[in-house]
């Protein structure tokens, strides 16, 4: 049987992680997965520790005006509140090979085979629990993710990165930590997306707008056959690589999502989305070792982080559609 030093190697060659380049099973069927953690295209953070993560708020700007003479001026910070903070979230997963199952996979070839076996599973299930909660509609203090559905959705007294929409507002009455979306029931089509980059919009400029959408196959295909009618569309060649069915719209790439909840569609602009993981928390694992009274060898593997976001207006979201 393989000696535990002999696991470990094998794992270390087969589960390559962090420092080098991630296998693709951690992000190959979760189109957000791979675009913000393995693309890293939005916010990447990467603490040593603490026991929260700490995200400076974008604001369209500061408070300022024309001013004369002599008159007093404002020192005001906007909204005396520059940070959002996010509780990390904690995510494991088990590889587990019992000494029966050793035993019925005599030789070699035949244990590496069981050892990488149990290892792709577990990667597996750890990809399967982040993804699903990517979109999740969990409170600050859930133990899941704080997902996509909780940044464009909820009460407006409810907290969002240990802040309320109605706790921040502007000196001209606007709201710069309001969640944006659209709940009514309505067939999907392109002056949905429009309208959803449009109430997401924070300038005119480069980066002002929602550049990625997210939604599921079925309202997925529906956009992808009206645009292929009117032939106005590309696609986004990186993504398509990545495996990611895909197209671009006016300058967003649109891509199905097996885990965005159905009849939703998700606008959201990377340059405010994205991740903050431990140093130690990104798919980390811990060395192969005996169960305590079982006859069997177990290891975990872990993720520690959250998803995090520096302007929730600058995301929108549509549920309810068909």
């Amino acid at each position: 049987m393989l000696t535990y030093t002999e696991m470990d190697a094998i794992t270390d060659d087969y589960f390559i992680a962090d420092g080098k380049k991630a296998i693709d099973i951690f992000f190959n069927d979760c189109f957000a997965l791979d675009w913000f953690m393995n693309k890293k295209k939005g916010i990447w953070e990467r603490p040593d520790g603490g026991q929260r993560f700490r995200i400076p708020l974008s604001y369209d700007g500061q408070e300022g005006d024309f001013y004369s003479r002599g008159e007093e001026m404002s020192s005001d910070d906007r909204e005396n509140l520059q940070a959002a903070y996010f509780l990390p979230k904690n995510v494991y997963s088990n590889a587990t090979i019992y000494r029966q199952d050793e035993l019925a996979n005599a030789g070699e070839y035949a244990e590496v085979q069981l050892l990488t076996s149990r290892l792709e599973s577990a990667q597996k299930t750890i990809r399967k629990k982040i993804a699903v909660n990517i979109y999740s509609l969990n409170p600050d203090g859930d133990k899941n993710l704080t997902g996509l559905r909780s940044c464009c959705f909820g009460a407006t007294s409810t907290a969002y990165g240990a802040i309320a929409e109605d706790d921040l507002a502007s000196s001209d009455g606007t709201k710069p930590w309001k969640a944006v979306n659209v709940t009514t029931s309505e067939a999907i089509g392109l002056s949905k997306i429009q309208t959803l980059r449009s109430l997401a919009k924070i300038s005119n400029g480069a980066s002002g707008k929602p550049d990625i959408g997210m939604t599921t196959e079925a309202l997925f295909n529906i956009i992808s056959s009206v645009l292929q009618v009117q032939q106005r569309f590309t696609e986004n060649k990186d993504v398509t690589a990545a495996g990611f069915t895909n197209i671009t719209y006016e300058g967003m790439t649109i891509a199905a999502d097996d885990y965005c909840p159905s009849g939703h569609f998700f606008a959201l602009n990377s340059k405010y989305a994205g991740f903050a993981i431990y140093q130690g928390g990104f798919f980390a694992r811990e060395p192969w070792g005996k169960i305590p009274g079982i006859a069997g060898k177990s290891m975990k593997i872990y993720w520690d982080g959250n998803l995090v976001v520096s302007n929730r207006k600058a995301h929108s979201a549509h549920s309810n559609l068909s």
